[in-house]
């Protein structure tokens, strides 16, 4: 599998690219670990078909870019703890149907994921990516000058409160609240290896703007939350089985469309250690 056999297809504006004449079942060299980054930084997520990797390919995947870290509130695959099952079937539907970033509310996000799809419904359960650089773009100087240098609280509480209102919620999730207190990230991040400039809050764990008033912080938020979920910042993915998604969570929210219910849906995914946003 040369590099030069690999091929991008940019499927929105903003983001997001379909990938060709590769081969995920197979090791990545160093050449092709060095074109799939860069288009990772180019396109922010990445979109690879029938790919019928076994889970201990898809943690070499992920570990080729970083060390995977596990998710508080997920369980995992037997013997491979690193890959959660995302699993949605009529007696447990998921939850999760807004726009997010992973896991903000750790002091140190991710870089990224990686989510495979094992099972999908016959119709719906799309996801849609959203371009944080383009919505920070997209803003006026006056409102980029307001927002360089603040910064908002992410809560892992915040997130899961439906999940915590349900009964045994706190008795299963409690642990995690308790290991995951708020924390604080800046408004506007510099990603860490492009140097651009993202938008980072999202509606699901971003809670206040520090320092302002609490009408000024509800305001400033509902506004930052429509504009990045803006239809032309975003792109969208129809589901396969096999199908791969790889997005970088320092400039990216994604979103599930649960419009497949009564039918059931099983994704895998892993998560890679990032750093704290600056």
């Amino acid at each position: 599998m040369s590099p030069s056999d690999v091929s991008f297809r940019p499927v929105a504006a903003a983001l997001g690219a379909e990938v060709s004449g590769i081969d995920l079942t197979r090791p990545i060299d160093d050449a092709l670990f060095e074109k799939l980054h860069a288009a990772l930084l180019e396109y922010q997520v990445l979109f690879f078909r029938d790919q019928a990797i076994e889970p201990q390919q898809h943690l070499d995947l992920a570990e080729r870019f970083g060390e995977p870290v596990a998710h508080p509130a997920y369980s995992s695959i037997d013997g491979f703890e690193m890959i959660n099952v995302l699993e949605s079937t009529t007696d447990k539907p998921t939850k999760i149907d807004t726009w997010h970033t992973d896991m903000t509310f750790q002091s140190q996000p991710p870089l990224g994921s990686i989510l495979r799809a094992r099972r999908v419904p016959e119709v719906g359960g799309d996801t849609m990516w959203a371009s944080l650089f383009a919505a920070w773009d997209a803003l006026s100087d006056r409102m980029q000058h307001y927002l360089d240098g603040l910064q908002a609280y992410h809560s892992f509480a915040h997130g899961f409160r439906h999940s915590l209102a349900e009964p045994g919620g706190w008795e299963r999730l409690g642990k995690s609240v308790r290991a995951h207190p708020p924390v604080k990230h800046p408004v506007v991040r510099t990603h860490p290896v492009s140097g651009l400039r993202a938008l980072f809050v999202n509606r699901l764990f971003s809670t206040h703007i520090d320092g302002v008033s609490e009408a000024e912080s509800d305001a400033v938020l509902r506004f930052l939350f429509e504009h990045i979920e803006t239809p032309e910042f975003a792109c969208r993915l129809r589901w396969r089985a096999d199908t791969i998604a790889f997005w970088d969570n320092r400039c990216t929210l994604h979103r599930p469309i649960n419009d497949y219910f009564p039918a059931a849906r099983r994704m895998e995914r892993i998560t890679i250690a990032g750093d704290a946003p600056r």
